[in-house]
């Protein structure tokens, strides 16, 4: 069997295997940033002007700018107060996590990311609807006052959106704090936004915090908390991010001078989304609006595109006995032709 593993060139939109080439429908990088020749300039631009790293913490007395530049600008591009840069994405959501739950009664829901964990996978139900009224219930009734809930904003994998409107019925004598990792939508199905509206439950008893990875759709080796002023400060003094380094200074430099070429890649994403879930049937493959991932639960489709030199995204899910999950991921490095080629082998 074909192997693919120990690859030494760019998951893009194709990979060059045993001197054939294979389309490739799979990862994460949505936007395609990371073969964008343009994108690339700048980060190039980056490491010449802020070299290759930076090895101190942000809690050094020198202190390179560009990161309270980004921290700002972030904020004011995803509709937040402020935020707090980290290295990973994993770093941002242990930090959020340990930072904003000390003494307070916290809920997981159903799938929660192991970067959200506090130690060891959470009891929690399957149904992620039921879990959010059973928690929402058992707050509104319990003699205690402070309450965190940690989720995902979306399941990327079947792909699945969650509700998040019924939290508007916590009660207003109960304070809590909604810490969501959206590493899978954000930037990615709303231009220059989160995944979720979290207008329905702007309440003041309410805060919304979110973590996330930059290094999916927005390719950028980072991570980001974002929210209120006294929520970011509390995160900023955790340990996490006073020890840690921060992300390369090149990478965020990009991050910030390519607003240009994100919104040109994103518009091309959903216009490559639009035109697979047009020819899809909705019966056989799942998929979420705007959403660039489309999977299916038929065990041959896997075998059958890879014959034809199109490779997925492929694995047994939930469970390594589980039967294999199929997933298409879309790109926007992905062209007309490409999309065209897929469908035709699909349906043949």
């Amino acid at each position: 069997m074909r192997t693919f593993q120990q690859l030494h060139q760019p998951t893009g939109r194709t990979l060059s295997i045993d001197e054939q080439q294979f389309l490739f429908f799979g990862g994460t990088a949505y936007l395609g940033l990371l073969t964008h020749p343009d994108y690339i300039a700048l980060f190039k631009g980056g490491i010449d002007r802020y070299g290759l790293n930076n090895g101190t913490s942000r809690s050094n007395n020198v202190q390179l700018g560009i990161y309270d530049e980004a921290e700002q600008a972030l904020s004011l591009r995803f509709g937040f107060g402020t935020s707090a840069l980290f290295s990973s994405g994993y770093l941002a959501a242990q930090a959020a996590v340990s930072a904003l739950t000390e003494g307070k009664k916290v809920y997981y829901a159903p799938e929660s990311h192991p970067a959200l964990w506090r130690s060891g996978k959470p009891q929690t139900g399957n149904v992620h609807e039921d879990w959010l009224q059973q928690t929402i219930q058992e707050i509104n009734t319990s003699t205690d006052s402070d309450f965190v809930l940690i989720s995902n904003t979306l399941d990327n994998l079947t792909p699945k959106a969650y509700d998040f409107a019924p939290i508007s019925t916590v009660h207003p004598d109960k304070k809590l704090t909604l810490i969501l990792d959206d590493s899978h939508g954000i930037a990615i199905c709303n231009k220059n936004a989160i995944s979720i509206d979290p207008t329905p439950f702007a309440q003041e008893n309410i805060d919304v915090v979110i973590v996330a990875s930059l290094a999916k759709g927005l390719g950028t080796d980072a991570g980001i908390v974002l929210g209120n002023p006294s929520t970011i400060k509390q995160v900023k003094t955790h340990p996490i991010f006073m020890g840690g380094s921060p992300a390369s200074p090149a990478s965020i430099y990009a991050l910030l001078q390519g607003r240009e070429i994100y919104d040109s890649q994103f518009n091309a994403l959903q216009a490559n989304i639009s035109f697979l879930d047009s020819f899809l049937p909705t019966d056989q493959w799942h998929r979420i609006s705007r959403f660039p991932v489309f999977t299916s639960e038929n065990p041959h489709v896997y075998r059958h595109l890879l014959k034809q030199n199109i490779l997925i995204s492929s694995f047994p899910y939930p469970l390594p006995t589980s039967p294999l999950l199929n997933r298409i991921v879309i790109s926007a490095l992905h062209q007309q032709e490409d999309l065209e080629r897929l469908v035709e082998v699909l349906a043949s």
